[in-house]
């Protein structure tokens, strides 16, 4: 089984300086990929002077996480895909496990555990071990919830593949037949959340998604767009609705889209009376753009959509 890891760059030169080294130490039988964004800071020159054995995929224009990858995926030859953020430490004998994984056919995507990097010995905030959604598709974690991040102690540490509802973009390995069936991540999400809708396409065609514990990462998190970013807010509260759109099942597509406007509305209004009112707006233009794009995205709902995606009804109540 032959495996790519595919870095999505845009001007992450500090980055890639930090962490390519460790990557390409620990990635055994793996060709190392960076996809460029069309970066700015002299990102290409940088690999190509002191990493000539890493192969440069150029995009022409950033065009996200979601398109970037879908671009540079098309020009990739393996079994198996890490898509692996540029932020993320990899450590010894990462792949190994995680490729006993893809063993099994049914598997489709798998993530690793993955710890902070600036505080080891609690999970990470984008992944952690695993993720699921809600009933009203606000995304939680196993060793994280909310903004609650759980010590590392062992408490997930499977000894089989754990199954998930959806596997982190920080660090998501994906069977490549698999992502090209589902037609690759969805360019119109940009960034932010296209994973999850992945998984949730993959989960209708019977796949499944798994987190490997015995493969460990660290991600450092926020290195392109911090958590009080307006642009941020906006795409997570944006796609999240998205995602709903085009995934929910049917029965209830209506009902559960009214109340999360609802509880988006409370979000808004809890951002304008603590102060931040660029994150109103960035509520405020999410469901501008839903409503604009409702059709276009209702066009993208698949034939069969799963009952039981959700595993609690509520993150808040």
């Amino acid at each position: 089984m032959t495996i790519a890891i595919v870095i999505l760059n845009w001007n992450g030169r500090q980055l890639l300086k930090r962490f390519l080294p460790t990557v390409l130490t620990y990635a055994t039988g793996a060709q190392v990929y960076v996809a460029d964004n069309a970066s700015t800071d002299g990102s290409v020159d940088f690999l190509r002077t002191h990493y000539p054995q890493v192969s440069i995929l150029q995009n022409p224009t950033n065009e996200g996480y979601a398109a970037g990858y879908n671009r540079a995926l098309q020009q990739v030859q393996a079994d198996v895909y890490c898509l692996l953020n540029s932020d993320v430490a990899v450590t010894e004998g990462w792949l190994s496990p995680v490729l006993k994984c893809f063993e099994d056919p049914q598997i489709a995507m798998v993530q690793p555990k993955i710890l902070d990097y600036k505080r080891p010995t609690h999970f990470e905030y984008a992944g952690a071990a695993g993720g699921y959604i809600d009933k009203y598709g606000f995304p939680y974690c196993r060793g994280r919830r909310l903004q609650q991040v759980e010590e590392d102690r062992g408490q997930y540490d499977e000894p089989s593949p754990c199954p998930i509802f959806w596997a982190s973009g920080a660090c998501l390995f994906v069977r490549s037949t698999v992502f090209h069936a589902l037609g690759g991540f969805d360019a119109d999400f940009f960034a932010h959340q296209e994973e999850i809708d992945l998984c949730w396409r993959a989960h209708h065609r019977g796949h499944k998604v798994v987190c490997c514990p015995q493969s460990v990462v660290y991600h450092v998190g926020g290195a392109t767009l911090s958590a009080t970013n307006p642009q941020k807010t906006y795409l997570n509260f944006r796609n999240s609705l998205l995602m709903l759109l085009k995934n929910l099942p049917a029965h209830c597509l209506y009902r559960r889209l009214f109340v999360r406007m609802l509880i988006d509305g409370a979000a808004g209004a809890y951002y304008l009376f603590t102060g931040k009112p660029r994150l109103t707006w960035a509520v405020l233009r999410a469901h501008f753009y839903f409503y604009r794009h409702f059709s276009k995205f209702q066009r993208k709902r698949p034939p069969y959509t799963i009952e039981d995606y959700y595993q609690r009804k509520s993150i808040f109540f």
